[in-house]
């Protein structure tokens, strides 16, 4: 883990605002020289951070003179050995990068047919996974370690740098931690990987054109093995290191040792990514059903809290400025609701009227995602009676949502999976003839434990839902879709429910609610979800009715304290108190 170091006053370079980010994965110290320019350095730059300031290597024109080397390729590449800084110095590769610009020879064919340059951080991102994977399975092989990425403060026309823009707004969107400037270069930043490589091993005779070409190829399968390719590879990509005879290291087998370097066109197999969405969706779906019985170490930045009853893991969010509240104990949940793993992805709205969408997530997760009202005016008649009580008691924040939902989950009636609710970073206006200040009212002695409202007008509020297929403990043990959900109205519309039962599973849901204290102010069939069972039938009770959950928690209002919940929720619960 990337802690913030100490002594580096006096040198030109001060933490950023968020000093600590994560991006695609990876944890980096961001810092900023007094000129602007920017530094991200990595768990394995860090023990050289001050080696890598730029004013260390690249930055100073007179040492770059005279200890800089450009490498052979078409890439604008260097190799250079950075000051001595405390008694330490690095030898290290810079290469500056093309992400945005097309591929020099690319045609319609060929193993660069639909290839693009990474961005920095998703290099270093698949590079680090690379070395991480190598671990998986039988093989073995070598890469140079990714140190720091630097960012001149500079600016240059995105055309000058080669840069087409729709290019460059493809990767932007991608990268919602962090923002993307077309008009800065970016530099990457690896260690040297000591020897020569494979072509130059050749032209000095120590393996034959042969042998080159195997080499390459054995290079090429072992990345495919763990899941991953370049789409331009070449004998200049693979590193053999010379022995004290002369010859190449081999392994106790006879196989030539070798590293990789070069990684811009890094990408992973279809497989391989297919696998790694598999492998996190498990983890998912088994983290769910245990929430609330995690034992997982709080990282810094993370902290439990406790609101209306239902137990929370807090954080700000690095790649927007806002926060997120994911429910249960178990902090490793809170990547998987980041806004960058849904915001972006291929979504269907699910409502005429309202805001909710469902989609699957970058982890191969569904969820349901609804634009909340709280603060706005409900569209009701003041002058119809059903309507003013509407308007009287206005939408409900998340908070209270989730609440709701949670204490008729305790009482027994089935609801939606309440997941997490995400708080926006950038701020939002709306007209006060419009907006409903209550909720901002009630809300006002909540606080996050940065001392911050939890509901504050100036933001925007989004309740996370889970995408019914099942119960979280049935698809913790066996992932398959169980059950296909629809709302009563649609059920009645298309002819699954007659006319007497959609009114009977109405005025039941009316009930139930009722007798746990509460008052639906605008009971709808699309407020209740009905299940499809693998037969295609509607799933039921013992009484012969479908089984119900309610799904629409905006305008449930409590009318009796006995729903009030606990302020943690019981050891017994098996980590599903929907269950």
């Amino acid at each position: 883990m990337i802690e913030t170091p100490t002594g580096i006053d006096g040198l030109g370079v001060d933490f950023a605002p968020q000093p600590l980010i994560t991006v695609l994965g990876v944890k980096y110290l961001h810092l900023r020289m007094e000129d602007g320019s920017d530094l991200y350095v990595t768990e394995h730059g860090m023990p050289f951070t001050k080696c890598l300031l730029p004013d260390n290597h690249l930055g100073d024109p007179a040492w770059r003179e005279n200890h800089c080397v450009r490498l052979p390729g078409t890439s604008d590449v260097y190799r250079m050995t950075t000051k001595e800084v405390g008694g330490r110095s690095k030898e290290i590769v810079v290469k500056w990068n093309r992400m945005g610009q097309d591929i020099p020879g690319e045609t319609a064919t060929g193993d660069l047919a639909g290839a693009e340059f990474n961005s920095p951080f998703m290099e270093f991102s698949l590079v680090l996974e690379m070395r991480r994977a190598r671990y998986d399975s039988p093989g073995m092989f070598y890469t140079h370690k990714p140190l720091a990425i630097y960012v001149p403060r500079k600016f240059v026309e995105g055309e000058r740098l080669g840069r087409r823009r729709y290019k460059m707004e493809a990767i932007q969107r991608s990268h919602d931690e962090i923002d993307l400037d077309w008009n800065r270069k970016y530099a990457v930043i690896y260690g040297w990987l000591k020897g020569i490589d494979a072509a130059d091993a050749c032209r000095q005779g120590r393996i034959d054109a042969d042998a080159m070409v195997a080499l390459l190829r054995q290079s090429n399968e072992d990345m495919q093995s763990q899941g991953y390719c370049v789409a331009d590879s070449k004998p200049q990509h693979v590193i053999v290191r010379p022995d004290s005879n002369d010859r190449l290291v081999r392994d106790r087998a006879g196989a030539v040792l070798y590293g990789l370097v070069d990684f811009e066109l890094l990408q992973r197999t279809p497989a391989r990514d297919e696998a790694m969405r598999a492998v996190k969706r498990h983890d998912y779906l088994i983290r769910q059903a245990h929430r609330f019985e995690s034992r997982e170490e709080f990282p810094p930045g993370l902290a439990p809290v406790t609101i209306m009853g239902v137990d929370y893991v807090y954080g700000q969010v690095e790649s927007t400025g806002g926060a997120l509240w994911v429910v249960g104990h178990d902090p490793v949940l809170f990547d998987y609701f980041l806004p960058e793993k849904w915001r972006l992805t291929p979504r269907t709205k699910l409502a005429a009227s309202e805001q909710v969408y469902k989609t699957v997530t970058k982890d191969n997760v569904h969820l349901v995602w609804r634009i909340s009202r709280v603060g706005e005016r409900p569209d009701a008649d003041p002058f119809v009676r059903n309507q003013r009580r509407m308007l009287t008691y206005g939408y409900n924040s998340p908070f209270e949502e989730f609440s709701i939902a949670m204490g008729l989950s305790r009482k027994g009636i089935e609801t939606k999976y309440p997941r997490a609710i995400y708080m926006t970073g950038h701020r939002s206006t709306a007209s006060s003839s419009l907006s409903d200040r209550s909720r901002y009212e009630s809300h006002a002695d909540l606080h996050t434990p940065g001392g911050h409202l939890i509901l504050s007008e100036q933001h925007e509020y989004m309740t996370i839902w889970g995408y019914w297929n099942g119960p979280d403990d049935v698809l913790a043990v066996k992932d398959e879709v169980v059950y296909q959900g629809i709302d009563a109205l649609s059920a009645y519309r298309e002819g699954l429910l007659t006319q007497k039962v959609y009114l009977r599973v109405m005025k039941t849901a009316k009930k139930r609610l009722a007798t746990a204290g509460i008052e639906d102010l605008s009971l709808s069939g699309s407020h209740l979800l009905l299940s499809i069972d693998q037969s295609q039938r509607l799933a039921t009770d013992q009484d012969g009715l479908p089984l119900v959950r309610i799904r629409n928690f905006e305008l449930l209002k409590v009318v009796s304290p006995a729903l009030k919940a606990p302020t943690s929720m019981p050891d017994d619960t098996r980590g599903d108190p929907n269950r």
